[in-house]
């Protein structure tokens, strides 16, 4: 796990831009920074020593005939495998063990796009072709690793984050209202765009290719999602619903074991939830000693998961380590958001995210999750759905629609909650947020309109800012991308290449990487999202039960007790905070002058949800956080 960033164009002296380059990602990668350079070509590279610790794995690495320099962020869990392949075509001098330099060999020897196919791993690459004058950018199948690129006046330039990027010299790229306006909707910018005009984010499974001789730009894919679920019409499972269960434990126990590779001190994060237990107890069956399991904890019984974590790791036999975490530890972290996360970002859940990293970090360098279970196996609430539901809003009278949202948000998030909890508590934390983000789908006029409506934190930003025109994504675009597949399939599909990288993966690589830890996700092991594709709903959303085929697979470790209660999302407290111990600190960003001298917002709009927010009213929590993200990041910036 690294940092990387680089230059193709003129620069002033590019010892000095690359150091600056380098140094801004430090955090990225403290054990080495180094850089290379030639003609109108720049690479520098920050370090965080994983996989052969030696000099032999720093870079930028050259291949065996030096044609090629690459700089690489991530890990290859399948290097080995793929140097036996090598060795068997011709014997290597390997200088040493790292997965940097079998890669770097293997796209000598097949190319990149013919490499990336054969690798299962998480990177975000660059590799400069000598001959060709060529240079490629490279991204994971799901966009685990980020890459930013693009322009500073003429020149190409790219980084892990974007304060490397603006390191470069001459940098004062124009903020994009546009993907502002992105950012209110979804709390974080998706690919390709980022918060800054002319500066982009690599895909997931592209490459790009850019010539320094014409400077011109190419795309294409070496993977995609819509792929494998073409593929799965000939590949569907087709064994008993046993069969699944026992065929996803072999194949995810193999994704876990390949993971679990490293020369550093190595553990998990552990919420007790289904996702990450199941990791747990795969890793803790491979372990030959007890491995370091990490949570957090919250005084708030809402919002603390420790103590199910704990009764899952006692019986797993876990060397378990758990922290409760007070309000102000909490309140410490807002501060540092806008430079963790570099670019606005408002998943509020990346205050415990960031926590949960520091507390491991004191222990381990690199760390297993659980994200990616509930895109895969159906474990939102929105695929509880089933298509009878769906179809009965979509074709019920909008007359009636309108009037029973109207009803819903006359009565306050809180008001619901103490109505109704002591007849929802046992299936739903937080009942009314519920009830009023049904009431906002409510409208939806197809599948596609309500799954956007669902993952949209703020259904219209155009109400809260001025100028903007929103870009589209692959969920507002015309284009089907899921041919064939229920609604149910299709909303889980769309969340795997958007809601997954743009939120979930973003929040826990700034996150975990400020702390230098490295974080690796199993569930995202290419052989585990075919099989996902090839298992028919049925088996994923069973009578009602989400993750069923998941949920068996970890009955074989952990008893169903420990394990079944009510889905808990990783959160804190906002609404409350936000009329108390944030009400000062919301204010200054909010004041009504500065949001006039700021010139983003329509202020009376955002004045407005404020001090409903503040009364009581209305739960305006998450959209006013959007805001106040983006209002840090701009004074931080």
């Amino acid at each position: 796990m690294c940092g990387i960033a680089g230059y193709l164009g003129e620069t002033q002296n590019p010892s000095y831009c690359l150091m600056e380059m380098a140094k801004a990602i430090n955090h990225r990668g403290p054990d080495n920074q180094d850089f290379w350079s030639d003609d109108k070509i720049g690479l520098a590279h920050a370090r965080l020593s994983i996989i052969d610790l030696s000099a032999a794995g720093n870079q930028p690495m050259h291949s065996p005939s030096r044609n090629h320099v690459m700089i690489f962020n991530g890990e290859i869990y399948n290097h080995k495998h793929i140097r036996s392949q090598l060795d068997l075509i011709s014997k290597r001098n390997w200088q040493g063990h790292s997965d940097t330099e079998t890669l770097l060999t293997a796209i000598e020897e097949w190319g990149l796009e013919k490499t990336l196919i054969k690798t299962k791993g998480m990177f975000a690459i660059a590799l400069w072709d000598k001959k060709a004058k060529k240079l490629s950018l490279a991204c994971d199948r799901i966009g685990e690793k980020p890459l930013y690129y693009g322009w500073v006046k003429e020149q190409f330039v790219f980084a892990s984050e974007l304060k490397s990027i603006k390191k470069f010299q001459g940098f004062n790229n124009e903020i994009d209202r546009n993907s502002l306006a992105l950012f209110l909707r979804l709390n974080s910018i998706p690919a390709p765009y980022s918060i800054y005009k002319n500066i982009y984010k690599l895909e997931p499974g592209q490459i790009i290719e850019i010539n320094s001789a014409s400077m011109e730009l190419k795309k294409h894919n070496f993977w995609s999602l819509e792929d494998i679920y073409k593929k799965k019409n000939f590949d569907k499972f087709i064994g008993s619903p046993l069969d699944a269960v026992n065929q996803l434990e072999s194949v995810l126990s193999e994704a876990v074991a390949s993971q679990m590779q490293s020369d550093v001190p190595l553990g998990a994060f552990l919420s007790g939830g289904i996702d990450s237990s199941t990791i747990v107890a795969l890793m803790q069956s491979h372990a030959k000693s007890k491995i370091n399991t990490f949570t957090i904890g919250f005084n708030s019984k809402e919002f603390d998961e420790a103590k199910h974590a704990s009764l899952v790791a006692k019986h797993l036999g876990t060397n378990h380590y758990d922290r409760y975490v007070t309000e102000r530890d909490a309140l410490d972290v807002i501060p540092s958001l806008p430079n963790i996360y570099d670019e606005p970002f408002a998943d509020s859940s990346q205050i415990p995210t960031y926590l949960v990293s520091k507390f491991a970090k004191q222990k381990v360098t690199v760390a297993l999750s659980g994200d990616a279970g509930d895109e895969l196996f159906g474990g939102y609430n929105r695929y509880i759905f089933s298509e009878k539901a769906l179809n009965t809003i979509l074709k019920a009278p909008d007359s009636l629609k309108k009037l029973i949202s109207k009803i819903i948000f006359s009565v306050s998030e809180e008001k619901w909650n103490s109505i109704l909890s002591s007849f929802f508590s046992k299936h739903f934390n937080n009942i009314g947020h519920k009830l009023h983000k049904t009431a906002n789908i409510l409208p939806s006029r197809s599948v596609r309109d309500l799954h956007f409506k669902l993952i949209s934190q703020i259904q219209s930003p155009s109400d809260w800012l001025k100028n903007i025109t929103e870009y589209k994504t692959v969920l507002s675009d015309d284009i089907e991308r899921f041919e064939g597949l229920n609604s149910i399939e299709s909303m889980m599909a769309y969340d795997l290449i958007s809601y997954l990288p743009t939120d979930i993966l973003t929040k826990v690589d700034r996150a975990a990487m400020a702390v230098s830890l490295e974080t690796r996700v199993p569930f995202l092991d290419p052989d585990v999202i075919a099989f996902s594709a090839s298992l028919p709903i049925e088996l994923k959303i069973r009578n009602g039960v989400s993750k069923w085929a998941l949920r068996e697979v970890l009955y074989k470790y952990v008893p169903k007790d420990l394990i079944e209660r009510p889905k808990m999302g990783f959160g804190v407290p906002l609404a409350e905070w936000l009329r108390g111990p944030l009400q000062d600190w919301a204010e200054s960003l909010l004041d009504e002058k500065r949001l006039h001298q700021e010139g983003f917002f329509n202020v009376e709009f955002v004045r407005n949800k404020w001090l409903e927010h503040l009364s009581g009213r209305r739960n305006w929590s998450y959209q006013l956080w959007n805001v106040l993200m983006f209002q840090a990041w701009l004074e931080n910036n």
